[in-house]
């Protein structure tokens, strides 16, 4: 299994000196689950060590029951595409997914989210709205009630229409 070879390689070495790295891609045709390992290490000994490379199909892959126990791939994938994911779910799995862990609660409550989901939902976002969604949060914004908007919308007109007649007087 692939955790058996990544951990084997490490055994007795010192993990300070000595990084060892692994990535989990698929090939061009998508047929393919790759993965490959190198080692980042200063040490004498690690000169000569050559990254290696596994190729299996994505059946195989899947089959392997070592990965399904030890290795969260959700956890891992890339914030910009957890956010693409997430922008699809319902609002409770939404809220379901923030308890799970911190790094998706962080996710899940983030303006880069929200703002997503509000442009998704919305037919126009005007600058002025899109300015008061990012002075309050974009998930305040988008639970906030249509006529406490336009009350706030209002109110920040004012207050700026205020400000602009003190300048030019």
């Amino acid at each position: 299994s692939y955790f058996w070879l990544a951990n084997n390689l490490c055994e007795g070495r010192d993990l300070i000196t000595t990084s060892l790295s692994c990535k989990l891609s698929c090939d061009s045709n998508k047929t393919k689950v790759i993965f490959r390992w190198w080692k980042i290490s200063l040490r004498n000994e690690f000169h000569e060590s050559r990254p290696g490379e596994i190729k299996e199909s994505q059946e195989d892959f899947l089959a392997d029951s070592s990965l399904h126990s030890n290795y969260d791939f959700l956890e891992r994938l890339p914030v910009p595409l957890l956010l693409y994911i997430i922008s699809f779910l319902e609002l409770e799995d939404i809220a379901r997914l923030s308890q799970v862990s911190r790094r998706f609660e962080m996710i899940c409550n983030s303006n880069a989210l929200w703002e997503n989901i509000v442009e998704n939902l919305c037919d126009t976002i005007t600058p002025e709205m899109k300015e008061l969604a990012q002075e309050m949060g974009w998930k305040q914004f988008f639970f906030t009630n249509r006529l406490q908007l336009q009350l706030q919308l209002r109110r920040r007109r004012q207050k700026q229409d205020a400000q602009n007649k003190k300048i030019t007087e």
